[in-house]
């Protein structure tokens, strides 16, 4: 809508958010700040009706979404044929990413919301940060395909993420900012969208580059994804160098207490279901909040909070019994 309004309605929402990020961390007394939240940065070609928007490539191409009130998301309804991804395609996708991340350097313009949180409260809190982003696009066939019959060209497309966050990473930790938070979903509860086989021939060789990196410029490096993800523990927690897992999922089996005493070196941060949270009960809220404390502190080594996002449909209650009971164990 802010984009829609115009240049001027747009700077003063891309502000607002920036100062809600910030006011709500501060409300709730977080110690890690979150400096932003998802945004859309493209400008609609025309308003279809107060909750829709339709948008315009300039190959053609067109697509239309539309908000839902209720649940706040905002999903495309309708859409332009075009064809699916196809094993062919990825290799010029590969090449134009080489060349594209080739020119790439990270500028204060593309971090200005990090830049602004810092300013604001990086001498009091710690400040989640972007930079070591590496993951396989599960949601993608071609790609998932291509694991099995073109690994050289999933190689070649994470090695441009790990050029990527090499120039990154020392800009980001060059503001002052130490928690470096990347990785990228690729399980569900049943365990992981692709081989441990392949997470350990195309994924861990490049997230043991980016410890690396990370470490050498102070850093910490957190790697994201929620699901199961035992079947890769040994490579994830135990060689890739990892310092955390955030978006650990318990109700994938991936408690703190179990995850600290097989790999008492990694940091974990969630742990309370954002499922129980929506679904449960007061007194379910409050159980399942005070058992991950629990283990945070016999551990001591979990960020508690919510393991994933809290849905707009979540009650108030709920939300209240969980910050209440966090509050109680400090």
């Amino acid at each position: 809508m802010a984009l829609w309004n115009g240049p001027a309605a747009h700077d003063e929402f891309v502000e607002r958010t920036r100062q809600d990020a910030i006011e709500i961390a501060l409300a709730l007394d977080h110690d890690l700040v979150r400096p932003t939240y998802w945004r859309l940065n493209e400008k609609p070609a025309a308003r279809v009706d107060e909750f829709t928007f339709r948008y315009e490539s300039a190959d053609g191409s067109w697509h239309t979404m539309r908000l839902d009130p209720a649940t706040e998301l905002y999903n495309t309804i309708a859409e332009s044929p075009k064809p699916e991804l196809q094993l062919e395609d990825l290799e010029e996708i590969a090449e134009s990413l080489e060349q594209a991340v080739e020119k790439y350097q990270p500028t204060e313009e593309e971090f200005a919301d990090l830049i602004y949180v810092l300013k604001r409260v990086g001498q009091e809190r710690e400040v989640r940060a972007p930079g070591p982003g590496l993951a396989i696009p599960v949601n993608e066939p071609a790609w998932l395909e291509a694991t099995l019959l073109r690994p050289d060209l999933v190689a070649r497309y994470l090695d441009v993420q790990v050029a990527r966050a090499k120039k990154v990473i020392p800009f980001i930790t060059g503001l002052g900012a130490v928690m470096l938070f990347g990785g990228g979903d690729f399980a569900s509860d049943k365990g992981p969208m692709y081989s441990p086989r392949i997470f350990h021939d195309l994924m861990l060789p490049r997230l043991q580059v980016l410890s690396d990196y990370c470490h050498r410029a102070g850093a910490y490096h957190f790697f994201g994804s929620d699901g199961n993800l035992w079947p890769v523990a040994e490579d994830l927690y135990g060689r890739s160098g990892i310092d955390g897992h955030y978006e650990v999922d318990r109700r994938a089996g991936m408690t703190a207490r179990e995850i600290h005493r097989r790999y008492p070196n990694i940091t974990m941060a969630g742990d309370i279901p954002s499922h129980t949270l929506h679904t449960g009960t007061r007194q379910a809220v409050v159980a399942e909040t005070r058992a991950c404390l629990e283990e945070a502190r016999e551990t001591g080594k979990v960020i508690s909070g919510c393991s994933n996002m809290i849905v707009s449909e979540t009650p108030d209650e709920n939300v209240l019994a969980m910050l209440e009971t966090i509050a109680k164990f400090r």
